[in-house]
């Protein structure tokens, strides 16, 4: 076993995705709202957007993608002492998703479970958390399942509208890590009472003041730094760094900001960009904005790009979340991590994606909250745990309870 500042080697093991069946073409959205298809491809950075169907929900995705996770990781529901699943589009205010994720699964009984929440933040806080477990001995040999999923919506016609998306991102997190090992003990936190982006109770549908959550981001951002750089994070450069992403362009913004902390001219800050970050991007322009998962399909990307080149280098990861807390920490790719990418076929899931015209999507949208609500089938078969099929929402039964399948 490695061991780094006292600690042992821990970190993302496997990482894997699932993304709804249907996307629309930012391209052919600018066109039908009447403005420049260049303001969403170049202006965000984003040429697509994954739309949830009816029977698709933060639980249903965030089970398929730990589901794929087991798959192709060769890990086993049976090695999970700990399930987080971070989310801010919860589907019940009581029952936590990652109860939802436990029971689709099948993962053991003597297993922790928690739903995790801080807007954008709330995967990045499971997945410390999980990291935390190892290394204080609690894990005793056994894995954590961390699990971002969201299902990011705005108002038809809104600012916020072209930075939808949907998606989860699974993690293994363990001792001896493939792919990602973080440095233990050393984060930089920053966290400050702001009102950037919000969504009452009654709300299906987020409210942001954009401005002003752009600047929360950057200063959240030069905190988490400085605090990292602090606890003397600095001391090897970094070869990429992945950031969340709500839009590929904010991720452009906040690289400049941090390498002009670094000392760097605006445009030597702006010439880095294309090495040491728009790997991680491609990604997230094809699925578009899954909040708590945001950095982690990030990090997904440039594994699926660079795992080769990347192995035994270090990398840095920011995650911001609305309201605000952020930290920025490093981590160093697995010497194997290339071949073991390669394994897990990242991207794969996206091949099962089809084009939705922007009139379907306006139809789903309209009936979002019918469908959140329709009555499950009388006899609805709810189906056993299965590593071999995909969760559907069915919907609520007499009760109001929500009912998930395996299919």
């Amino acid at each position: 076993m490695s061991v780094r500042h006292g600690f042992p080697s821990i970190g993302i093991d496997a990482i894997a995705l699932s993304v709804p069946r249907r996307f629309v073409e930012l391209g052919e959205l600018a066109e039908v709202r009447g403005v420049p298809p260049s303001k969403y491809l170049t202006g965000l950075g984003t040429r697509r957007m994954a739309i949830a169907a009816p029977d698709e929900d933060p639980i249903t995705l965030a089970a398929n993608a730990a589901r794929r996770l087991f798959q192709r990781s060769g890990a086993s529901p049976s090695d999970i002492g700990l399930c987080v699943v971070g989310t801010e589009t919860a589907v019940d205010h009581s029952k936590p998703a990652a109860s939802f994720v436990h029971g689709l699964l099948g993962l053991p009984s003597a297993c922790r479970v928690f739903e995790a929440k801080h807007a954008c933040f709330g995967g990045t806080a499971g997945l410390l958390n999980a990291v935390d477990w190892i290394a204080s001995g609690s894990a005793r040999g056994r894995a954590a399942l961390v699990v971002c999923s969201d299902v990011a919506r705005y108002a038809l016609g809104s600012a916020g509208e072209p930075t939808q998306g949907a998606g989860a991102v699974a993690l293994l997190v363990r001792e001896r890590p493939r792919l990602l090992e973080i440095e233990v003990g050393r984060t930089g936190s920053y966290a400050r009472d702001v009102y950037d982006f919000w969504r009452p109770l009654h709300h299906k549908e987020a409210l942001v003041d954009g401005h002003f959550s752009v600047q929360c981001y950057l200063d959240a951002l030069a905190g988490a730094y400085e605090e990292w750089r602090r606890l003397g994070g600095d001391g090897e450069p970094l070869a990429r760094t992945c950031y969340h992403v709500p839009y590929g362009k904010m991720a452009r913004k906040a690289h400049r900001h941090r390498r002009m902390m670094d000392g760097l001219s605006e445009e030597a800050a702006d010439e880095s960009f294309a090495v040491e970050v728009e790997p991680s991007l491609d990604l997230p322009a094809r699925i578009g904005n899954i909040y708590t998962g945001s950095l982690y399909l990030a990090l997904a990307s440039l594994l699926n790009a660079e795992a080769c080149a990347l192995e035994g280098r270090r990398i840095g990861l920011f995650s911001y979340g609305s309201g605000c807390c952020a930290e920025f920490f490093a981590g160093r790719i697995g010497p194997e991590a290339g071949a073991f990418a390669a394994q897990l076929e990242i991207e794969a899931p996206l091949g099962d994606c089809r084009r939705a015209s922007v009139a379907e999507y306006e139809e789903l949208r309209r009936n979002d909250e019918a469908a959140d609500r329709r009555p499950a089938p009388e006899k609805a078969e709810r189906g056993g745990a299965s590593l071999n099929s995909r969760a559907v929402y069915l919907g609520l039964d007499s009760s109001e309870r929500r009912v998930y399948a395996n299919e």
